[in-house]
């Protein structure tokens, strides 16, 4: 028996309703969340310990990862996406910051990878390579440096 790594429950209830999705439901609803990547953009007035926004060479166009540290270390993130970013980085992003905001900063830098084929697909990763995983890696690079900002040495 395989044990499976624990998630928090907002995106563990993102990758049930994803993995039972035949492949052509799965990208309707991919592109679903893509158009509601805007939504995860900062509000106005809005503050936060870290901002980073910068382009990467692994995506096509400049993105934003906000955080910032709320109710006793749980993470609160934004996301802006320049025009140029591609439709399954913009859904990831959605389901990024759906399935991480509230989740506790250690949880955020123990999210294992493999969760993203079981919600996009084997054939989109593969089609897609590493690019999938780019916001996550940023997620997860925006945490380390808060931590390491506020002295939190222990969970780094």
């Amino acid at each position: 028996m395989m044990i499976r790594p624990m998630y928090p429950v907002p995106l563990q209830k993102l990758i049930d309703f994803f993995e039972h999705l035949s492949e052509q439901e799965r990208r309707e609803n991919l592109l679903l969340l893509a158009e509601q990547a805007k939504k995860q953009e900062p509000r106005e007035g809005e503050k936060f310990e870290l901002e980073d926004v910068r382009k990467d060479e692994e995506c096509t166009d400049t993105v934003g990862i906000f955080l910032r540290v709320e109710d006793g270390g749980c993470a609160h993130f934004a996301i802006t996406l320049g025009p140029k970013v591609q439709t399954l980085t913009r859904a990831m992003a959605t389901i990024l910051c759906r399935g991480l905001n509230g989740t506790m900063l250690q949880e955020v830098l123990n999210v294992p990878e493999d969760f993203v084929s079981r919600i996009i697909g084997a054939d989109l990763v593969r089609q897609r390579s590493q690019t999938v995983y780019y916001v996550l890696n940023r997620m997860k690079a925006a945490v380390q440096e808060t931590l390491k900002r506020e002295g939190i040495n222990g969970a780094i």
